[in-house]
């Protein structure tokens, strides 16, 4: 009898880029799928969202390919070459190829949900209209903001992708802004418009999240830290994605047909940071003192300064803020001091002298002690807890 034809390890093509925590999790979906059912042979390269066509996918003796498609080349490209393919940037680009990508109704609605749970009432989107995904997800979040019984101002960017004024453009922005009903939730549509939106606000010295709260899309980690304060931003579920597309291209790849057409993964939820981290503050002199206790805690602010700041007595700063937050002043300055302390913790090698010095402690011995009641542990114990 014969021998069963031995089957060559399928070669995939991953036109995927990069650039992007979302695609770089995308690409690791795919590696555990590969790891528990291949082998594969993947051509991958360091590519950009709108790196140029791969010329050399024309004479290429592949088995399959997934692909974020960028532009029309790229599709027709891909088309000619007649091997199963799965789309996972736009239904725009997939054509007759099946789809899976993000849930971006779920988008909409988690951000809409998030924000009113924290007591907004007044909604915006800071939106693009270039992209099916970034539509779908905006209205979205309109239609449930409506469900609420409230309306939902909006800001189309018109240059998403650049901006040929900076200046022009964040002055358009501040001026949007300044015309907003406060406290205010906004959603921008992706990371990139959420990012603009939080420089805007410091620069027109709206406090962020007191009068206005900004909620991103996508989760990319350099652009949420490096803003102030970081952005919360909805969570991708890129592994999920990148599995699921894998499982597919094999099925494709065996001769079964695609099914589903269309595989819609959910978010993994809302990194909430520091942008929309707190509830809303209706009482204005509160969330100036907020404000206040944001910027200035960790330089040694203490309750006397923050009530000459403000223009009121301790004591009525004291009534008020137990009122609105529960909390006095004081506890206010210290709570803002330790998450300092917790992130330097977390994230540096810092001596506790130079904590200390860095968030507003008179010296090391208070913060360590202060640090133990707070916390029940010692900050080396937290630090090592958290490596």
């Amino acid at each position: 009898m014969p021998a069963a034809p031995h089957r060559r390890t399928p070669r995939v093509a991953l036109l995927v880029e990069t650039t992007r925590t979302y695609s770089r999790e995308l690409l690791a979906g795919v590696r555990s799928y590969v790891a528990a059912h291949g082998p594969w042979s993947t051509f991958l390269e360091l590519r950009a969202l709108d790196s140029s066509p791969p010329t050399w996918l024309k004479d290429w003796d592949g088995d399959g390919i997934l692909t974020r498609t960028f532009s029309p080349e790229t599709a027709e490209l891909i088309a000619a070459t007649g091997l199963p393919a799965v789309e996972l940037r736009s239904t725009h680009f997939a054509g007759k190829r099946p789809f899976v990508g993000c849930n971006n109704n779920d988008i909409g609605r988690l951000v809409a949900e998030h924000l009113y749970e924290r007591g907004y009432r007044h909604f915006a989107a800071y939106s693009q209209r270039n992209e099916g995904f970034f539509i779908e997800r905006v209205d979205k979040f309109k239609k449930v903001v409506a469900s609420y019984g409230q309306r939902c101002l909006e800001l189309p960017e018109d240059n998403p992708e650049r901006v040929p004024d900076w200046e022009q453009s964040q002055s358009r922005l501040m001026a949007w802004i300044a015309q907003l009903p406060k406290p205010i939730g906004i959603f921008a549509a992706t990371d990139q418009l959420g990012v603009r939106l939080l420089e805007a606000c410091q620069t027109a010295g709206v406090a962020v999240p007191e009068e206005v709260a900004v909620v991103g899309a996508e989760n990319e980690e350099t652009l949420c830290s490096f803003t102030t304060p970081p952005l919360s931003s909805v969570r991708f579920d890129g592994h999920a994605v990148g599995f699921a597309a894998a499982e597919l291209l094999d099925r494709m790849m065996r001769g079964k047909a695609p099914h589903p057409k269309q595989t819609l993964i959910a978010p993994l939820g809302i990194l909430v940071r520091g942008s929309s981290g707190e509830l809303v503050i209706r009482d204005r002199l509160v969330a100036r003192a907020v404000a206040l206790i944001r910027e200035d805690a960790t330089r040694g602010l203490d309750v006397n300064e923050l009530a000459a700041k403000l223009g009121v007595s301790r004591s009525t700063l004291d009534r008020r803020m137990k009122t609105v937050l529960k909390r006095s002043p004081k506890d206010e300055i210290l709570r803002f001091r330790f998450r300092e302390v917790e992130r330097l913790l977390r994230e540096t090698n810092l001596t506790i002298d130079l904590i200390a010095e860095q968030t507003g402690f008179t010296h090391s011995h208070y913060l360590q002690v202060t640090f133990k009641a707070r916390y029940k542990q010692t900050p080396g114990k937290f630090r090592r807890a958290k490596a």
